[in-house]
């Protein structure tokens, strides 16, 4: 059995997988302590764009498990990263770009709605030429909460209307339009730079709500990254045995 573990700034996300098949899986707070409480563990890779909590999961997996887990690291990813510094790109934008690669075979423009919402571009061959950072949707939201007196904190929904008529409806308004506007305006100018059009693959939990209304994702894929460790741990063991 396979334990994938993601990090990621707000939440991690744990998957048991025999195989190809996804056994279950759950998540925790990431600001919270970590535990596992499982068995019949043999291999563990992990994911993680949290450094401070890494040391955490190798004790609590060695202590519990009885196993060290993998880091999947730029070095180690599989991919030929053609970025300024590839040691910053996030390893969980990296395990994307390695499970499209597996699962789509052809260029591709990778959208996560995460704690940041990211744009990766990555061609069939397995090369990966970097993309876009913007503050998550939940993230925006908070921020305008805290930073405007009078203005509440609330969660992400579709709005009735373009327009608000009051304070909710056009916060609503403006988050949930103006990340449509930032979907489709960043994918059309990526499209323009490269001289492609692209497969586009959007991942994270809020990715249905934004599908709803624009034709640019039709592609949902929630278990993209935990695909990509999958794809990366298999690969080893490939390498491994030959």
């Amino acid at each position: 059995m396979l334990l994938i573990i993601d990090i990621g700034n707000t939440n991690i996300v744990l998957a048991i997988f025999d195989g190809d098949q996804k056994i279950k899986s759950w998540r925790l707070e990431t600001s919270a302590p970590f535990h596992v409480g499982e068995s019949g563990i043999e291999n563990i890779i992990v994911s993680s764009v949290v450094p401070h909590k890494d040391e955490e999961i190798i004790k609590v997996c060695e202590s519990q498990l009885d196993t060290t887990p993998f880091f999947v690291n730029y070095k180690n990813v599989g991919l030929k990263i053609h970025t300024d510094h590839p040691e910053q790109v996030g390893a969980d934008r990296l395990v994307n770009a390695v499970a499209v690669v597996h699962e789509y075979n052809q260029p591709t423009i990778i959208v996560d709605f995460g704690t940041a919402t990211t744009f990766d571009v990555v061609d069939g061959e397995g090369n990966y030429f970097g993309g876009v950072i913007s503050p998550g949707i939940n993230l925006s939201l908070k921020a305008l909460g805290e930073a405007a007196a009078n203005l509440p904190t609330l969660k992400v929904e579709k709005p009735n209307a373009v327009i608000g008529k009051n304070t909710v409806d056009a916060m609503q308004s403006g988050i949930y339009w103006g990340y449509i506007g930032l979907i489709e305006g960043n994918i059309d100018r990526i499209q323009k730079e490269i001289g492609q059009d692209c497969t586009i693959v959007a991942t994270g939990g809020l990715a249905p709500l934004f599908a709803e209304n624009t034709d640019y994702l039709k592609i949902i894929d929630p278990d993209l990254t935990l695909k990509g460790l999958v794809h990366i741990h298999n690969d080893m063991q490939q390498k491994a045995a030959a």
